[in-house]
């Protein structure tokens, strides 16, 4: 399994809820449509928690500015997504991604990997 690791930042002019609401209801229903041109098996967004308890897990670590939220896409593995990229309809799904996060992303200050996953626990009475 290939994995995009996707660490977000918003735009300074969006508050966390305004990025997280765009991030949810537009640009989550254009992945989703573009997903057979991607070729991806699956896609997930994780949101930033705010509050104090988050705050205070931050504090108690001494750990840095969070990121707005994680986005987390997968293929079945590296020749599907060099598959997706190769062909026109690929290739366009990314340049209609990359355009629209441009929208709400500090694309800048959001770093991005492929990588490949290794479950070390995964609770055998979850489903995910």
């Amino acid at each position: 399994m290939l994995k995009l690791t996707f660490c977000l930042r918003r735009l300074p002019r969006l508050s966390l809820a305004e990025f997280q609401d765009y991030w949810l209801n537009k640009h989550g229903p254009l992945v989703r449509s573009l997903q057979p041109a991607l070729g991806m098996v699956r896609y997930v967004q994780v949101h930033r928690h705010d509050g104090d308890l988050a705050d205070g897990l931050r504090r108690q670590r001494g750990a840095p500015e969070p990121y707005d939220g994680v986005a987390e896409l997968w293929w079945q593995d590296e020749e599907a997504w060099r598959a997706a990229g190769r062909t026109p309809a690929g290739r366009e799904a990314g340049q209609i991604l990359v355009a629209d996060e441009a929208k709400f992303i500090d694309l800048a200050r959001s770093p991005l990997w492929l990588g490949h996953e290794h479950v070390v626990y995964a609770d055998p009475g979850r489903a995910s």
